[in-house]
């Protein structure tokens, strides 16, 4: 679905199906109480989610917050004009922000937020990419500010699970989009732990969640002496 020539149908559908995959895969209520939350309740809270794609993660978020009478903005960036067009258009009055961008462009825009999370953004970059967002990350949060980037940890379970899982509803509940193609080349192309904890600078940490998912979390405390 990086592909610049793909259908956009298939990729209209691909990311209409993201918030059922995510619902199961990448646990956002966990995300809330844990992280969001927390701060919202000290006050309005500024949220960035890089790499969004179809802003399902941030709108999950924005109803959370809702729900609990907490007051928030939250950006969902993403670089690929395709998917910020169909997120905005399918924003069902959650109050997302959109924007077509890279965080570079934030940081040299002296923006600055809360929380800065990803969601499956990890596995598309290379190891210099890889150190360039995270710089960017740290950037973008003020002093007392949280970076927890989230991923699939690569391994032969997490592969045979998916592929077990997903087969079932090929034909069906995914048909017509690249969520079966793509969730099996993104767990061969993810990081292990380990190769995360080689790469990550100091001050990070690498945090190993079930079923089969990474944490790279940057936050005040980790970066102490």
């Amino acid at each position: 679905m990086d592909d610049p020539d793909a259908d956009q149908r298939t990729l209209d559908r691909t990311y209409e199906l993201f918030r059922l995959v995510n619902t199961v895969v990448s646990r956002p209520g966990a995300l809330y109480r844990r992280d969001v939350r927390p701060r919202a309740r000290a006050g309005r809270v500024r949220i960035l989610d890089v790499g969004a794609g179809g802003g399902d993660l941030c709108r999950a978020l924005a109803r959370r917050l809702a729900r609990d009478g907490l007051d928030a903005e939250i950006t969902a960036l993403d670089a690929d004009e395709r998917a910020t067009r169909w997120a905005a258009a399918h924003d069902g009055g959650a109050g997302v922000v959109y924007r077509c961008a890279r965080s570079a462009e934030l940081v040299r825009a002296g923006e600055r937020y809360d929380v800065v999370l990803s969601n499956h953004v990890l596995h598309h970059l290379a190891a210099d990419e890889l150190q360039g967002l995270l710089e960017d990350s740290r950037r973008l949060v003020g002093p007392d500010g949280l970076v927890a980037h989230h991923d699939i940890a690569r391994g032969r379970i997490a592969y045979a699970l998916f592929a077990a899982g997903s087969l079932p509803f090929a034909r069906n509940v995914l048909s017509g989009s690249f969520i079966r193609a793509d969730g099996l080349t993104s767990i061969r192309r993810s990081y292990t732990a380990a190769e995360l904890a080689d790469l990550a600078p100091d001050g990070w940490r690498v945090l190993r969640e079930a079923p089969a998912r990474l944490q790279l979390r940057w936050e005040p405390r980790d970066a102490r002496p």
